[in-house]
């Protein structure tokens, strides 16, 4: 029977200017912040204190922007680079224009605003995403532009093909790009 396995895209699937909607949306609630905010050690009274956070601009608690941060990253995750990421390089903007609630559904979608081959790791590209998050209106809540670096297809099938040929004696070990001599 052929198996298909849910994964990401790789670096040559990935399209530029395309944007990629992900699904569902995840509503984000009161227990969602509180868990979040105290496992992170953030003691901010905007996100845990409902009586303080009553007199303040938004009269209400906000939902912890990292935790909005990670969430549309996160939802992207299942489309784009499950098991076809190598490395999240890290993040040139991050900007919440508007405050996210509880009980505000956090909807995302990704445009690939740039890609290019790696130039000192073979088999790989860099890869510049653009998130947005959307809440229950419309109304943009959070975007991000963060930079992965993503196998090719190519070479994660030979690196997957190396590492399953450790244990067998006759067979020639070939690095990430196929040339003999790669680490066993």
């Amino acid at each position: 029977m052929r198996e298909i396995a849910q994964r990401g895209l790789y670096y040559d699937e990935l399209e530029t200017e395309v944007r990629y909607v992900h699904s569902p949306g995840r509503t984000l609630t009161e227990a969602d912040n509180v868990l979040f905010t105290t496992l992170t050690m953030n003691t901010q009274s905007l996100h845990l204190d409902a009586a303080w956070a009553a007199d303040q601009p938004f009269g209400q608690r906000l939902v912890n922007s990292m935790l909005t941060l990670s969430t549309l990253v996160g939802a992207s995750v299942a489309q784009l680079t499950q098991g076809t990421i190598v490395a999240n390089l890290g993040f040139a903007e991050v900007a919440f224009p508007h405050p996210v609630f509880h009980g505000d559904t956090l909807y995302s979608s990704t445009v690939v605003v740039e890609k290019r081959p790696s130039a000192s790791r073979p088999g790989q590209g860099v890869v510049t995403f653009e998130h947005r998050g959307h809440n229950q209106d419309g109304v943009l809540v959070a975007r991000a532009v963060r930079s992965t670096l993503v196998w090719t297809r190519a070479a994660h099938e030979a690196a997957r093909a190396a590492t399953t040929a450790q244990g067998d004696p006759d067979t020639v070990v070939r690095d990430a790009v196929g040339q003999e001599g790669g680490a066993p």
